[in-house]
């Protein structure tokens, strides 16, 4: 249960200001991707079907309940991935937003089957850790909401193979600041493999990262494995079976 939550009115005039900048930034393009927010233990506010995301108004927007029943709506549909949003709100209560884009670099390693998991950017590991990939799954449909369930409470976003990613949080800015982290961390990773790789943190190094979430009352998150954990031949984290 949480105690914070936006009210409608902030929760929809924050969505549409979200939703213009995933759309500057090049995180979607037509009418991909999708915002979703909680605003009690039972409704959230949800973007709409078959509309940019860069040029939504805060009356296209819909409301539902946990269930997946349309409370309020102006004539638009919500998203089809609804499933996808209910499911992780289901997985953890402490998750009042999620975040759906397909940024080209992200976007680039989910469909390459890469995982964002390697111990090179302190920043981005304080912030989302290690981001795996979730097996592929036929879009709209059941299978990718159980694709991701088990990712939810021990990480902080994922990729979806041949898709996009997915962030969440505490909030609204928190699940879409984890989504440009994640953009930048993969373009940065890109670059540092053109480079011929890089020096990843060893497991000391990795630690870092951990001890301030903590500090900061953070809920832990799974990190990268350090860098002596993979020169022995262990792997990092993968698909979940």
């Amino acid at each position: 249960m949480c105690s914070s939550y936006m009210s409608e009115s902030e929760a929809r005039k924050d969505t549409v200001e979200i939703g213009r900048r995933m759309y500057e930034h090049g995180y979607v393009v037509t009418n991909d991707g999708n915002i979703s927010v909680k605003i009690s233990d039972s409704e959230i506010i949800i973007t709409p079907t078959g509309v940019s995301k860069g040029f939504m108004t805060e009356g296209m927007l819909v409301k539902m309940n946990l269930d997946g029943d349309v409370i309020e709506t102006d004539g638009t549909k919500p998203s089809s991935e609804v499933k996808m949003y209910l499911r992780v709100y289901k997985e953890d209560s402490a998750v009042t937003a999620v975040v759906y884009a397909h940024p080209i670099y992200v976007t680039s390693y989910a469909i390459a089957g890469i995982p964002l998991d390697e111990p090179i950017l302190s920043e981005a590991m304080l912030q989302i850790g290690a981001v795996p990939i979730a097996k592929y799954a036929k879009p709209c449909t059941y299978n990718v909401p159980g694709r991701i369930a088990p990712f939810v409470k021990k990480y902080g976003a994922v990729l979806l193979s041949n898709h996009g990613s997915l962030t969440w949080g505490s909030s609204l800015n928190e699940a879409f600041a984890r989504m440009e982290v994640l953009e930048n961390y993969a373009r940065i990773s890109f670059v540092v493999r053109q480079l011929g790789g890089g020096r990843g943190l060893d497991s000391e190094q990795v630690s870092g990262p951990k001890e301030v979430r903590s500090n900061m009352g953070l809920a832990p998150i799974v990190m990268p494995a350090g860098r002596s954990v993979i020169e022995s031949g262990e792997e990092l984290i993968r698909e979940a079976s």
